[in-house]
């Protein structure tokens, strides 16, 4: 395959130039085959294919119903949407149910149409019962580094984050134990910056959607945020869907912890790529209106905008420049899961993931998928 006449993502910004794929991989000119088919992007971007690390489903579906078929469902939809390396999120669920997430996980093969499962992240049951917000508080408990290996071994080695929340009983522990085995975030959390700042100390290394599920800053109590900010290794998710964070404090998180550490995620429910209506999230009900969605309390409740939608967001409401929310949407993800030697980024030697946008509207006009264009 040959792409050509497109603006071409190169890790900084954009350049004029062809991009060939062999054998599912980027490969440089030299190593092009001859024949193959040629994809004209004229007008287009040419952007390295999505890595959504934190999203619970789409499609009818959620990882946590621990059904194959329904993850083969969110897989079409994910890579329609340009999303082609999902890490989708469990919730605060009994350990059984998360078994049952784990196995089906492990058991997923993607089709030439799907997104490639690369990971699962572990959002519950470790948070702080003060900070659920959609999350069931019967299922919340202390972190537990026996459970989450039992887990893991299930995945298949699949579990690439575990989320905690710092303050509790048994989570220095846990970092300490965990911290070379998989990579912790801290979610759903009414730390203080010492904790912060000692959890990160001990090895955690993101900040699970940013500003949500946390205590804001305060010039006298700074909270999580600032502890985050100060340890150059720690990333931060942030969803910019236009509904959870205002656009100030999303062009202010880009400017704290530059683009190399921002990370953008959906946090989509099963609702994604649906109409309006009551949804499902982990045993609750959801309520969806327009870009909406609410348990009965009145909080919210994740996202009905897929990855490839808060990106455009970003950038078209928010003032993100594109190549820096391309890169927190492709490159950080990769890196933040351990898989930047295989994708986020259009080289030779990766898995040949592209997405063509349109320059005026940012709308999808075509999607690679492990080298071969989407129907």
């Amino acid at each position: 395959m040959r792409i050509i006449n497109g603006s071409v993502f190169v890790g900084e910004g954009f350049v004029e130039r062809d991009v060939f794929v062999a054998e599912g991989r980027f490969v440089g000119e030299a190593a092009r085959a001859e024949g193959g088919q040629t994809v004209d992007a004229a007008g287009c971007y040419v952007i390295p294919g999505l890595v959504d690390l934190h999203f619970h489903g789409s499609a009818g579906a959620d990882i946590s119903d621990g059904d194959l078929a329904g993850l083969h469902r969110m897989g079409a939809y994910e890579a329609s949407r340009g999303v082609t390396a999902m890490c989708p999120a469990t919730m605060t669920l009994p350990e059984d149910v998360l078994m049952r997430a784990a196995q089906a996980a492990a058991a997923y093969e993607p089709a030439a149409d799907e997104a490639a499962l690369v990971g699962i992240n572990m959002e519950g049951p470790f948070i702080s019962p003060s900070k659920v917000g959609a999350q069931n508080p019967d299922y919340v408990r202390n972190p537990s580094a026996e459970e989450f290996r039992r887990l893991q071994e299930a995945a298949g080695g699949l579990f690439k984050l575990v989320d905690i929340a710092p303050e509790e009983p048994g989570a220095e522990e846990f970092i300490r134990e965990m911290a070379n085995e998989v990579r912790i975030s801290l979610a759903h959390t009414c730390t203080d910056y010492d904790t912060a700042a000692r959890a990160f100390e001990l090895g955690a290394r993101q900040l699970t959607h940013l500003y949500n599920a946390m205590d804001p800053m305060h010039h006298r109590k700074p909270g999580p945020i600032p502890a985050a900010v100060e340890h150059g290794e720690v990333t931060a998710e942030i969803i910019a869907d236009g509904v959870h964070i205002h656009p100030a404090m999303v062009r202010l998180a880009f400017q704290l912890f530059g683009d190399n550490r921002m990370i953008l995620i959906s946090d989509t429910l099963r609702a994604a790529g649906l109409e309006d209506g009551t949804y499902d999230l982990g045993g609750q009900d959801v309520t969806v209106r327009g870009p909406v969605a609410t348990i009965d309390n009145g909080a919210l409740a994740g996202s009905v905008s897929d990855l490839m939608r808060c990106l455009t967001v970003a950038v078209r409401d928010m003032g993100i420049p594109l190549a820096s929310a391309v890169k927190a949407a492709s490159a950080n993800p990769a890196r933040a899961l351990g898989l930047d030697a295989e994708r986020g980024a259009i080289e030779a030697g990766k898995v040949a993931d592209a997405v063509l946008l349109d320059k005026e509207t940012l709308d999808v006009r075509a999607v690679v998928l492990r080298g071969e264009l989407l129907a």
